[in-house]
């Protein structure tokens, strides 16, 4: 029991030995909180419900599913693998903890979207109610399909994530990706700097804030803005070459989602709680800077 009578939080994190499952794992343990991890597979039911019968999590924080290694290409070869972890686990999970009113924050992606005639390079940014327009990808595919059934649970807080960025250069970092590739396209984008907003989705779990968010920074950044800002604080000998979105897709097997997601929705829940996410440019600056000073080459 908490301090105030009030049973205290407890968290579970599906997705245990993931990369932002470690990262929410990190920051709820340098919160005091009580957490703890699970790598159960979310299709299988009955395992699934045992955990929560026996953890009794009041939160649980879905950061499981199929992204393929090391890219999205794997899911066009792994259809079956790829739906029963991103359609039938997502919405297993969802639905146990919707049974017992456990509160399930599940960590989606915002790559649903793509530029188009109303929502141009440069144009507004798509919203949370806004259908799903990009199929390029059967993992973009399985998802905007789940999200649209997931958003009818009343238990439910869906974080629409775009190009993750951490302070390292961890092998899923958006960063460590594109620095590694022989050429990259230079399309703006929204992205998610995780120092940034794991924070706030654990701020909006503990409050039981629930419906879908772009839970990524403020902005559109291009991938030479990303590289050049890298080059200039981690890595001064850094070169890179541009090809075109037609070049690209001669050497990938799934298309790539590239879009400006609107935070406006978000902005505005996160000043309730006086928290405030840097706008996407700042925000990488102040993480490259972060990475230096770690001494991150």
């Amino acid at each position: 029991m908490a301090s105030n009578g009030t049973a205290a939080n407890r968290f579970l994190i599906w997705g245990g030995r993931g990369w932002v499952a470690g990262h929410l794992e990190n920051i709820l343990k340098k919160q005091g909180k009580e957490v703890y991890m699970t790598t159960i597979r979310m299709e299988d039911r009955e395992a699934v419900k045992a955990e929560l019968d026996k953890i009794k999590p009041t939160h649980v924080l879905n950061a499981a599913g199929c992204t393929g290694r090391p890219n999205v290409d794997w899911c066009e070869d792994h259809k079956e693998e790829t739906m029963r972890s991103n359609v039938i686990g997502t919405l297993n999970l969802t639905d146990l903890c919707s049974q017992a009113d456990i509160h399930c924050t599940v960590f989606a992606t915002g790559c649903i979207y793509h530029y188009d005639d109303t929502h141009p390079i440069g144009g507004p940014g798509y919203k949370e109610t806004d259908p799903a327009n990009f199929k390029g990808s059967f993992y973009s595919e399985t998802k905007g399909h789940v999200e649209e059934i997931m958003k009818y649970y009343t238990n439910c807080l869906i974080l629409r994530l775009r190009m993750p960025v951490s302070d390292d250069l961890h092998p899923r970092n958006f960063v460590t990706k594109i620095s590694k590739y022989d050429r990259v396209v230079d399309i703006p984008n929204s992205n998610t700097i995780l120092t940034d907003l794991l924070p706030a989705s654990i701020l909006m779990s503990e409050n039981r804030d629930t419906g879908v968010y772009n839970f990524t920074n403020p902005g559109a950044i291009s991938h030479n803005e990303v590289l050049s800002l890298f080059k200039e604080i981690v890595r001064p000998d850094f070169t890179w070459k541009n090809f075109t979105v037609e070049e690209q897709s001669k050497v990938i097997k799934a298309g790539r989602s590239n879009c400006l997601l609107d935070t406006t929705k978000l902005e505005n829940k996160l000043k309730e709680y006086n928290y405030t996410v840097p706008e996407v440019h700042e925000a990488y600056r102040k993480c490259f800077e972060r990475m230096k000073a770690a001494g991150v080459q």
